[in-house]
């Protein structure tokens, strides 16, 4: 397997580890039966950090990985394909 190193890469686990922190959070206010609508918040948080975390990645794979399927200059349409199907 090939190493996929990028520029956007720790941004990438920032958002993730901002999303595990929400998530910690949200199992505590279960455990503690914190209100409902509080709960609800955090996993919103949860979700929106694993969203642009998954957007961020999606589009430095667009720019940076998709190259040329042959000498026509034409982009891999397959690996564009396989990539937006986690949009």
């Amino acid at each position: 397997m090939t190493q996929h190193k990028h520029a956007s890469h720790p941004q990438i686990t920032a958002r993730l580890k901002r999303a595990h922190g929400h998530l910690a959070k949200v199992i505590a206010m279960l455990e503690d039966q914190a209100p409902c609508t509080d709960t609800a918040q955090q996993l919103f948080a949860v979700e929106k950090a694993i969203t642009n975390a998954k957007r961020v990645l999606i589009h430095d794979h667009i720019d940076h990985c998709l190259s040329p399927a042959d000498d026509n200059n034409e982009p891999d349409v397959d690996d564009f394909k396989a990539i937006t199907k986690y949009l």
